[in-house]
């Protein structure tokens, strides 16, 4: 029955239709002064000599006030002749920000707003906009802006749009708190996140107002520490802000760690006609997972090996899908499938869209995929993911559409960029003294995507300065271009009589020679002064002068570590060395250092370590150079005074040739577990500086030094305090030892 009944209605609708249709012999326009009648009946897709129905005359009023440049329309046919009648909106003539005084805000706003000068005013659209303007200040920390919109009308049918905004007082967060089965303390959560708690010295800090995407991108960071931990169903739920009055907030991100998960079983599916052959590393490395705790950097490693296939002639249209089922509660049964695209597509365009600092080039040149490569899922994902690694954008995001040909796609690259500025500064102050630190930092110069960054280091004997450029992907040949110039000064003339000043200029590399090894060549000038008083040795008195060095340097880094952060299995390993081309004191330098990473208990990583260095003079009748020579880093050998080991010249610890360091740390997980901003470690250091050009090398400041302690790092209200407590076990009459130390230092 009710069949019938719709189709008795669709029958008189066409009947009653064709009825009042009328075919248009004329079309008659009225009220338009600014739009011309051709423009309209284009706008309307009016053609004469055609039937029209109240379907069409409809659609007609519809494609008219689409245009936005009408506030009323009327469409009437009488006679055969179309009449349409329009009353046109303003244009919108200026558009200006009271109450705004930064230019850089201003700029965002105006590039932000739909509507725009020259535009038709329409009221619906400028209502978005005033939302827009709000959202927008909100995320620079403007979380009580009020903002008015006045219309100002013009005698030339135009409008002026003003929008008075009072940005009131930034949105500050008072305070950052961790809630909910979280495992982790708090000092080690608030280190992972960017927002920061406002102090009265954060006085250049923009983390400590109120940033919706910051804290956005806080939740992301927190979620992906936890899976790289193993917490395979972490939750960071409905992070929420509490405001305490007109102007501070506070952040409460509550955490629900779940368990920690162990991969059981670990699969490779091909389909039946593919060789297995081909895909060995990528079964050597799923089989290495088997019964490791679950992490989702070890998952992307081996997708990694399945985009490296992709990128084959035989394999460009494979695409990998994962499957991961939870068993006996705490495991995962994972499985890699590799299929194989049944509709081959290719690239026919890539459309860049939302850049207006960033140069194109530098996001072409990051995408994996180029026009007329063929359309590979695998690679195009992890185009995103390299974008947005690279810091650049707020937000990057995808859309794919059918291009001209049935086999081809386009490619939508859609970012948001943000500001990639920074200003830092930093002080500290403990046993050893008090140092400034003062960086300036740019991350996407001329929006080249090139990394300007400088710093300026003080402390009580010594000035430090050093200006660095780094260009990721130079050429687009995925090297880095890096260049250096570092100043220093280091004034001991007072207590030991010398004084060596110190400039640099270097120009290097970087890039992944082999799997996880990245190789970073380097060529250095160096000028180097040394000064010297009547108070100063025989020896170094012999080194007082203008020196030059032309240097090759190189380094080779292998890093296999779960996660660079707060890494707990895995290792790293450096080995680095410096051979002088030209030179007024030839001297060869090595290093070597390796890592490894264990989680011997439940949350509780332990750390082994060796550092191994030399230099040698290749002179016989020069020694090394005093601000060339070893000396032992404060954090290999604690219980020590940093500096105040090694051999002696008229009672001044002069550094030596050699030196050696061996150090175990371990967390210590159950001790004073309620206390959330402290972390308490267990050390034991041992090492040996030894070594100079003029003495026999056989004497006994060859002896080993060693200790053990317990350190805490402790978030304080002022910033994270650092000390320990050490007892020195083996050590030489010579030596300087420290048992207590403390670092206080904080960023601005």
């Amino acid at each position: 029955m009710k069949k019938i009944y719709l189709l008795i209605n669709v029958v008189f609708f066409l009947i009653y239709s064709s009825i009042n249709a009328e075919i248009i012999n004329k079309i008659d326009i009225t009220g338009n002064d600014r739009i011309s009648n051709e423009s309209i009946i284009l706008f309307g897709e009016v053609k004469k000599d055609t039937d029209v129905d109240n379907f069409k005359l409809n659609n007609i009023l519809k494609n008219l006030y689409d245009t936005n440049f009408f506030s009323n329309v009327q469409v009437t046919i009488s006679n055969n002749i179309l009449n349409i009648k329009v009353t046109e909106n303003p244009i919108v003539q200026t558009i200006v920000f009271k109450g705004i005084k930064a230019k850089k805000i201003r700029d965002v706003l105006v590039e932000a707003i739909q509507l725009k000068e020259k535009n038709s005013y329409v009221e619906f659209i400028v209502e978005k906009d005033v939302i827009k303007i709000k959202n927008i200040l909100k995320k620079s920390g403007y979380f009580f802006a009020e903002v008015d919109l006045s219309l100002q009308k013009n005698n030339n049918k135009t409008v002026n749009l003003i929008y008075d905004i009072n940005l009131g007082d930034k949105a500050l967060i008072k305070k950052i708190k961790f809630v909910g089965n979280k495992i982790f303390k708090d000092r080690k959560l608030r280190n992972i996140i960017t927002t920061e708690e406002n102090k009265f010295w954060k006085f250049l800090s923009s983390g400590k107002y109120l940033d919706q995407s910051r804290i956005a991108l806080d939740e992301r960071l927190i979620k992906n520490f936890y899976l790289n931990k193993g917490y395979y169903n972490v939750k960071v739920y409905n992070t929420f802000s509490k405001i305490l009055d007109n102007k501070n907030f506070v952040i409460t991100f509550n955490i629900d760690a779940g368990e920690k998960f162990r991969f059981k079983n670990v699969n490779l599916q091909l389909p039946s006609d593919y060789d297995r052959k081909n895909f060995a590393d990528i079964e050597k490395k799923l089989s290495s997972l088997k019964n490791q705790i679950y992490s989702f950097k070890e998952i992307e490693k081996v997708l990694d090996s399945v985009e490296a296939l992709s990128l084959t002639k035989q394999f460009e249209f494979i695409n990998a899908t994962l499957t991961e089922t939870i068993v006996d509660k705490n495991k995962l049964d994972f499985t890699i499938s590799i299929i194989e695209s049944l509709d081959k597509f290719y690239v026919e365009k890539i459309n860049i869209k939302g850049n207006s600092i960033t140069n194109e080039n530098v996001i072409r040149n990051t995408i994996l995929l180029d026009e007329g490569d063929p359309y590979n899922k695998i690679l195009l994902n992890k185009s995103i993911n390299r974008l947005r690694s690279r810091n650049l954008f707020k937000s990057v995001d995808k859309n794919i559409l059918d291009g001209n040909d049935e086999r081809k796609k386009i490619l939508e690259i859609l970012v948001e960029e943000k500001a990639t500025g920074e200003i830092s500064a930093g002080a500290g102050i403990g046993t050893t003294g008090s140092s400034i630190v003062l960086g300036v930092k740019e991350n996407n110069y001329l929006g080249k995507g090139i990394i300007l960054d400088t710093k300026l280091m003080l402390d009580e004997e010594s000035v430090k300065g050093n200006f660095n450029y780094n260009n990721p992907n130079y050429k687009n040949t995925d090297k880095g271009l890096i260049i250096n110039v570092a100043s220093s000064s280091v004034d001991r003339l007072t207590e030991f009589g010398y004084k060596s000043s110190n400039i640099n200029f270097l120009l290097g590399t970087s890039y992944e020679q082999f799997e996880d090894i990245y190789f970073s060549p380097q060529m250095s000038v160096e000028y180097d002064k040394i000064e010297t008083s009547n108070t100063a040795s025989s020896s170094l008195k012999k080194q007082k002068g203008d020196y030059f060095d032309l240097n090759f340097s190189y380094s080779l880094n292998n890093d296999l570590r779960n996660q660079r952060y707060q890494a707990t299995k895995g290792y790293k390993q450096v080995f680095s060395q410096e051979i002088p081309l030209i030179s007024d004191s030839y001297a060869l330098s090595n290093k070597y250092t390796i890592s490894k990473y264990m989680e011997l208990i439940e949350n509780s990583t332990t750390t082994i370590s060796f550092t191994g260095k030399t230099i040698t003079s290749l002179t016989n009748d020069k020694d090394v150079r005093i601000s060339k020579r070893i000396t032992m880093p404060s954090k290999k050998l604690r219980g020590f005074e940093p500096g105040k080991v090694g051999p002696t010249d008229g009672g001044d610890h002069i550094g030596g040739n050699f030196m050696t360091a061996f150090n175990i740390n371990s967390d210590v997980p159950y001790l004073f577990q309620n206390l959330q901003n402290m972390d308490i470690k267990l050390f034991f250091d041992a090492a040996n500086l030894w070594g100079v050009d003029y003495r026999n090398n056989n004497d006994d400041s060859s002896k080993l030094r060693s200790s053990t302690g317990l350190a805490i790092d402790w978030y304080t209200p002022v910033g994270p305090l650092n000390f320990s407590f050490s007892q020195p076990l083996t050590k030489k009459d010579t030596d300087k030892t420290e048992s207590f130390r403390f670092n206080l230092g904080t960023t601005f």
